[in-house]
């Protein structure tokens, strides 16, 4: 794996003050938000990108929701979010708007994914050992709700999974019934 590292950089924030990494990964660039105090043990998020729900404040998804209350998290907790370039679950930006606008058709978030030719979830998480690897961690507690992130995990201990469930609103009630039923998201 061919990764480009940038320089560590300060990041004050409304959620704290926090270091920053970047990790360039082919076309993908990649970022680690981290305590100042990072714990021998965080508590990890790993957060794909969203650009409709983390910037826009989307409603509908809960991704701005986890996003945030990752970052108050990290911050109380000394931990770190993984922030993984991989917009709508690696399908992209336009296809992830051609995915909205099926759904707008009342196909759910998977059905939209296979009518575009995509698996339900495109995402990989090579990347994730990778980085904590390159910042000594073995153990963590993962504060996630899907399965699929804690079994991607390779020569990383996961001491405790920390959900992360977000109230639901009038527009993503649907979403994250499909999250749960047909993805097996523990929400």
């Amino acid at each position: 794996m061919n990764i480009e590292i940038s320089e560590v950089a300060n990041l004050p924030s409304r959620f704290g003050q926090f270091n920053v990494k970047a990790f360039k990964e082919g076309d993908k660039e990649h970022l680690v938000i981290y305590a100042k105090n990072l714990e021998k043990e965080p508590v990890v998020r790993i957060h794909s990108e969203c650009l409709t729900g983390d910037a826009i404040g989307s409603l509908k998804c809960d991704c701005r929701d986890q996003l945030e209350y990752a970052l108050k998290l990290i911050n109380d907790e000394a931990g770190m979010v993984i922030y993984l370039r991989q917009e709508g679950r690696n399908i992209g930006l336009l296809n992830k708007i051609n995915a909205y606008a099926l759904q707008d058709k009342g196909l759910n978030t998977i059905e939209a994914n296979h009518q575009l030719g995509f698996a339900s979830d495109e995402r990989t998480y090579e990347i994730v050992n990778f980085i904590l690897d390159y910042f000594k961690i073995k153990k963590i507690k993962l504060l996630t709700n899907n399965p699929a992130k804690i079994n991607s995990l390779k020569g990383i201990e996961v001491l405790e999974r920390v959900p992360i469930i977000m109230e639901p609103n009038e527009f993503n009630g649907d979403y994250l019934d499909t999250k749960r039923d047909e993805m097996g998201h523990l929400i």
